[in-house]
């Protein structure tokens, strides 16, 4: 079995030749490594012009185990053969590494390289950067690269501390430089401005295979500790990304939470980052504190607020569990809402950890929650609201994960146990471990909330001195509940919302799927609601591969009708308010393209130049025209006996979201049947 290990990137803010002559001082011994029990050089080479210096050592190192366990496998120590290629003249040093213990059991390779980053100007002397771990550091793959630079840096500061804080750098001999310049045709005097200044220098790094790399100091001000392993999982998950994600690349902070999450096992942590994107995409959570607005109705009754931060700069969150009426809330605003609000609170977490990272210097990558009880009781356990909880509690975890820094729970009652049995079960073990319950009335005292808080900090209604805005919920009263109608749509909208996608459609820019068939005869059937505006469905063929466009566009400006691409069905208007279903028996096997458009006017313009109008019509639109929201799938015609999803769409409500339903339509053909409701 092979195993691979990646180091991830590590800087120096030093000149490369100066960190070259700190490398050579952990030679032949080395006491800051206890492991590394010694070397010797057994071959060693220079260039004619020395520019490149060859060492070859033979390296002993202890094993790092139970003395009975080295007894039993008869060793003490390990060799491996260490290969060093310093190249003076490009400033690079490559080391190659491979065991001789045990060798035709194990085989151990490993490589190093050190070399200088672009900088600014060739001109200015570039200052340097780190390793990956070499044999010399081997305590074990966490630790390794993080002793490798502490050693380099213990040496750096033991030159400077002899007065050496500069070493020129490489030139060559006068007459080997005469020669070159009269070759290239140059002036002898103008090598003098390739040699150091003192200018700023940029940093020299040791540059992993694909170039990805992690500045220390970066990591220290952003990140938080991480081991050499954690490193290398977060540069493979954000090259991962990168290579194969379109559209925005998450944060390293968004990608090391799905890590932890997962114990950085990259593979999982991979998936379950993937799943939320595109969660994050259907949902548009990314837009959601620039467009969410609570109803006016969660302002008040909504017991939650932030509350400046705890003890170690985390945001301070402030819910009062028990006097919020979770179930007149429910009644008067809807499961949905509530979930809107509470995503809300958590990108404003992850906003306001960013803030606290930059006002205090480190990172602070979760936020607390304050849990006040008092006043929970058997109303809090009525169950859909409970079921609503868990919900809530599965997307969080989802699509949230290592947000919550410590939840503090404080004026626990009689009927928690009851409500913790019901939901510790889908708390996952890592969140769980979080939780802090402060038992008893004595919560402001040692061992409470002034271990987490200061004192000039802890709320007003929990004894404190702090005077604090978060609302104090109460009951919701009946007036203000949803009619039995209104409360059935919010449901039939919550359910269709987890089978159907919404799509927007401006003018210019029509949303279009794509369907591949690949046996001639299959039946498409699709289902859609026209919420806002009035579009015009089509379904087109295709046998070439469309490539995606801006706004989900997938039939090339370029193609020509009857050429590239054919109508398989006659456009049907569909107005605002209608429901649309309908089918189609494919000929040719292929991709088949569903598109819905803006319908235009009778007598509009069109533009001299095809397309033009349209796409500056819609860079220019203020939003979005036309609102849908659809489904489709694909039978085997033998299996066809209509449309099941079709069949159960009769109860849809959408269409009483918007306009009455106007007259039935419908278009017919051999192959293909359309209904609105």
């Amino acid at each position: 079995m092979v195993q691979k290990y990646q180091s991830p990137v590590r800087v120096y803010k030093y000149p490369f030749e100066l960190v070259m002559a700190a490398y050579e001082k952990r030679f032949p011994t080395c006491p800051q490594i206890p492991v590394f029990l010694g070397s010797e050089v057994l071959r060693e080479s220079r260039s004619p012009d020395g520019a490149v210096h060859v060492v070859e050592r033979s390296c002993r190192l202890r094993v790092d185990a139970p003395r009975l366990l080295r007894k039993i496998a008869g060793v003490e120590h390990v060799v491996f053969v260490q290969r060093n290629v310093l190249n003076w003249k490009e400033r690079t040093l490559l080391i190659e590494a491979h065991n001789e213990t045990f060798a035709s059991r194990v085989v151990v390779h490993e490589n190093c390289s050190y070399t200088v980053s672009p900088g600014p100007s060739r001109r200015d002397p570039l200052p340097a950067g780190t390793p990956a771990p070499s044999p010399l550091s081997r305590p074990g793959p966490r630790q390794g690269a993080c002793r490798g630079k502490e050693v380099i840096e213990h040496y750096l500061n033991e030159l400077t501390s002899q007065g050496t804080s500069h070493i020129p750098r490489w030139t060559p001999a006068l007459g080997r430089e005469e020669d070159a310049c009269g070759q290239a045709g140059q002036d002898p005097g103008s090598l003098e401005a390739d040699r150091p200044s003192s200018a700023p220098c940029p940093a020299l790094e040791m540059v992993s295979s694909d170039g990805d790399k992690l500045d220390a100091d970066y990591i220290e001000r952003c990140l938080g500790h991480l081991t050499p392993m954690q490193e290398s999982c977060l540069i493979q998950l954000r090259r991962w990304l990168q290579e194969t994600h379109k559209g925005k690349i998450p944060k390293d902070e968004h990608i090391l939470r799905f890590l932890r999450a997962r114990d950085f096992h990259v593979d999982k942590a991979r998936e379950m980052l993937c799943q939320s994107l595109s969660w994050r995409k259907q949902q548009q959570v990314d837009l959601l504190l620039q467009t969410w607005r609570p109803p006016a109705l969660l302002e008040e009754f909504y017991a939650g607020g932030w509350h400046y931060q705890d003890t170690d700069g985390r945001p301070l969150y402030i819910l009062r569990l028990g006097q919020m009426d979770t179930k007149g809330l429910m009644k008067a605003v809807g499961e949905e809402a509530l979930l809107r609000h509470v995503l809300s609170v958590n990108e404003e977490g992850q906003k306001r950890c960013e803030g606290n990272t930059k006002q205090f210097g480190r990172p602070i990558s979760s936020w607390t929650c304050l849990l006040d009880l008092e006043g929970l009781n058997m109303r809090h356990l009525w169950r859909p609201g409970v079921k609503a909880l868990l919900r809530m509690i599965e997307v969080v975890q989802d699509n949230y994960p290592e947000t919550l820094g410590r939840l503090l729970i404080v004026r626990a009652p009689r009927v928690f146990p009851v409500l913790w049995t019901l939901i510790s079960p889908f708390i996952n073990e890592n969140t769980r471990q979080k939780f802090l319950i402060c038992s008893g009335s004595n919560y402001l005292g040692p061992g409470g909330l002034v271990d987490y808080l200061d004192k000039d900090l802890i709320p007003d209604f929990l004894g404190g001195e702090s005077v604090c805005n978060v609302p104090e919920g109460g009951l919701v009263p009946k007036s203000l509940y949803l009619t039995e109608e209104e409360q059935e749509r919010a449901d039939q909208l919550r359910q269709w919302s987890e089978t159907y996608h919404s799509a927007s459609v401006l003018r210019g820019a029509p949303h279009e799927v794509a369907v591949e068939i690949l046996e001639g005869e299959s039946v498409i059937t699709w289902d859609f609601d026209i919420l806002r505006g009035d579009v015009v469905f089509s379904l087109y063929h295709t046998r070439q591969t469309p490539k995606p466009g801006p706004r989900e566009q997938l039939i090339d400006r370029g193609w020509v009708l009857g050429r590239d691409y054919s109508r398989v069905e006659a456009p049907l208007v569909c107005r605002e308010g209608e429901s649309i279903q309908g089918s189609h028996v494919t000929r040719w096997p292929g991709v088949y393209l569903l598109q819905w458009q803006m319908h235009s006017p009778p007598g509009s313009v069109a533009c001299s130049l095809p397309g033009v109008d349209d796409v500056l019509t819609a860079l220019h639109s203020p939003g979005p025209k036309c609102k849908l929201l659809y489904y489709c799938e694909v039978l085997a015609s033998e299996d066809f006996r209509g449309s099941m999803s079709s069949l159960e769409s009769c109860t849809s409500g959408f269409s009483q979201l918007s306009a009455a339903t106007s007259a039935s339509s419908s278009g017919q053909s051999h192959s293909s049947s359309l209904v609105s409701r």
